[in-house]
């Protein structure tokens, strides 16, 4: 079947052979990959196809005087590659469709996280003492104005006042970073 003689049309007689085999025994191959296939017609019609090219690969298989019919070959092949297909697809991981990307969540960069924290302890750095260590108390350990008072011995009004400034200093420091400094 693999090599064939030309035929008046310009076909050969492996593919009139091929043509034949997919006419006689298509609907029953297609009817159970459709089965193993979970109903996808899609998947099903491209295993139906590889099974007759392998039958093309084999016409020693198709002519055996072994057996009467060719299709118990044929669907043992077809019920063969829909297994190896489902055992690829368990596999891989499973696709992702366009929706699903446009709706994933974006999530940061460790690195780009890392590099935006070296940014700012630089930034701070910079600071007079007194707005560092409102800031410090403020904003990394979360204290509220009337705690960072009591602790700095310095009245609330001095402490809001001290953090504005400490802000105002480094959204100029850092232009990249000015939103999430509001």
């Amino acid at each position: 079947m693999t090599a064939g003689t030309t035929l008046p049309h310009g076909t050969t007689t492996a593919e009139h052979e091929l043509a034949a085999l997919q006419r006689e025994h298509g609907r029953p191959l297609f009817a159970l990959l459709l089965r193993l296939c979970d109903g996808d017609r899609q998947r099903a019609e491209d295993l139906l196809q590889e099974t007759l090219v392998r039958a093309w690969q084999h016409p020693e298989a198709l002519r055996a005087e072994a057996f009467d019919s060719v299709r118990p070959w044929l669907l043992t092949v077809a019920r063969r590659l829909a297994i190896d297909a489902r055992r690829a697809r368990q596999a891989r991981p499973p696709e992702v469709g366009d929706a699903d990307l446009e709706n994933a969540r974006v999530i940061a960069d460790h690195a780009e996280r890392s590099a935006a924290t070296l940014d700012v302890r630089e930034a701070v750095k910079t600071l007079t003492p007194e707005h560092r260590e409102v800031l410090v108390l403020v904003y990394f350990r979360g204290a509220s104005v009337a705690e960072a008072a009591r602790t700095l011995g310095i009245p609330p009004g001095t402490v809001k006042s001290r953090a504005y400034y400490a802000l105002r200093a480094l959204r100029r420091m850092l232009p990249g970073y000015a939103a999430d400094l509001r």
